[in-house]
């Protein structure tokens, strides 16, 4: 037998190799038999699998504590694969209003498959079990929510799905594995845009599915039959961040909780939302199902309307106005502008965002930096300075 691509010399390279082939040569009909079976691992071609995606897939299962993970094209796939895979018509999804905006998007497509939805505050959380049916089959969060950062206990909603036998999946993407681990929670699966903290670098796109091997099979296969496979050059791109991932996320909470800290005491800072804030409305559940710290991203209110939040964007020097996050560098954006487009835009506001909110992801920058930017922004919207751009 040939051998692994992954030790082609005998010992294991410090560096995971970009295995970019399609297809690969069998060795005999034997070998053939022995990969398409699953006896042993091996390689067809690129849509079924690859070493180095394979790789990536080990590394984020080991960080979320699960058996297996399928990594795909984004995270937004990943979503998409989750559904595809456990919802059909008739059944009943429950997803709350306070996640990712492309969401509403994807439900649109469910619905026109016969997909029963109801959306919901995150802040209803506590009440979940009056929204649930007797054919309610999944239920959808994030924690932190994505843009307000609000909290959902996850133990909780375990609790109240099982009585109707319900999976629940979480979206760890905001908290990420270094403070947070779902699958311990009670959660059946967890999604992550990779695209974010675990790339950390704005150079890739990436989705991630973790949980158990039966449900490592059943992704795969849909994975495999609508071809959301990942490259192996951006599996080696992730391959590369998740090295870095760790010392990544403890810097950005550190400086997230610093840059809460300051917010909290500033008169034109409104509607502040960070689970590590005593004064957040769900800061002891965080601190029971999240650990070394509460993770790198903000939500506040700036001033008065839209201009004052376009004025603080347009002002800050070190903090860079783009969407996405868990990057490197700090971004900066006005989600009803941006992250929500995707909806309506009556439906933007139902759940607590405003047109002078703005969600901050935190890089790897020095507290002091950023606190300092922070100050001479909002000196600008005291002032009354005309946003530029």
């Amino acid at each position: 037998m040939a051998p692994d691509p992954l030790t082609p010399y005998g010992n294991r390279p410090m560096v995971t190799p970009i295995v970019n082939a399609v297809n690969y040569e069998y060795l005999s009909f034997e070998v053939l038999r022995q990969i398409t079976d699953g006896e042993i691992d091996g390689y067809t071609y690129h849509r079924d699998d690859n070493p180095t995606v394979r790789e990536v897939e080990r590394k984020i299962a080991a960080l979320e504590g699960a058996e297996d993970c399928v990594v795909c094209t984004s995270g937004m796939a990943a979503c998409t694969m989750v559904y595809l895979t456990y919802l059909k018509a008739g059944d009943h999804l429950l997803i709350f209003h306070d996640t990712y905006g492309a969401n509403y998007k994807v439900s649109l497509i469910l619905e026109r498959m016969g997909v029963e939805i109801t959306w919901v505050d995150a802040d209803d959380a506590v009440r979940i079990g009056e929204h649930l049916r007797s054919n309610t089959r999944m239920i959808f969060l994030e924690t932190p929510t994505n843009p307000l950062c609000k909290v959902i206990d996850v133990a909780a909603v375990r609790k109240a799905a099982s009585a109707v036998g319900a999976m629940v999946v979480v979206d760890n993407t905001f908290a990420t594995p270094y403070h947070q681990n779902p699958l311990a929670l009670g959660a059946d699966l967890v999604v992550h845009s990779a695209t974010k903290a675990l790339g950390g670098h704005n150079d890739l796109m990436a989705g991630a599915i973790a949980g158990s091997k039966e449900d490592y099979n059943r992704l795969w296969f849909t994975r495999q039959a609508i071809g959301t496979t990942l490259d192996a050059y951006s599996a080696f791109l992730l391959d590369r961040g998740l090295k870095t991932f760790e010392l990544r996320a403890e810097a950005m909470a550190r400086a997230a909780q610093a840059v809460a800290e300051f917010l909290a005491g500033q008169p034109k800072i409104s509607g502040l939302s960070y689970p590590g804030l005593e004064g957040h409305a769900n800061h002891a559940v965080a601190a029971r199902q999240m650990r070394r710290g509460f993770g790198g991203m903000l939500a506040f209110d700036v001033g008065e309307d839209e201009e004052d939040a376009k004025r603080f964007v347009a002002a800050l020097q070190n903090i860079y106005h783009a969407v996405s996050l868990g990057a490197t560098e700090s971004l900066i954006c006005i989600p009803y502008l941006t992250t929500m487009l995707y909806l309506p835009p009556e439906r933007r506001t139902t759940f607590g965002v405003r047109k002078n909110t703005v969600r901050l992801s935190i890089g790897i920058d020095p507290p002091e930096r950023l606190v300092k930017d922070i100050r001479q922004a909002l000196a600008c919207v005291a002032q009354g300075v005309k946003a530029g751009g």
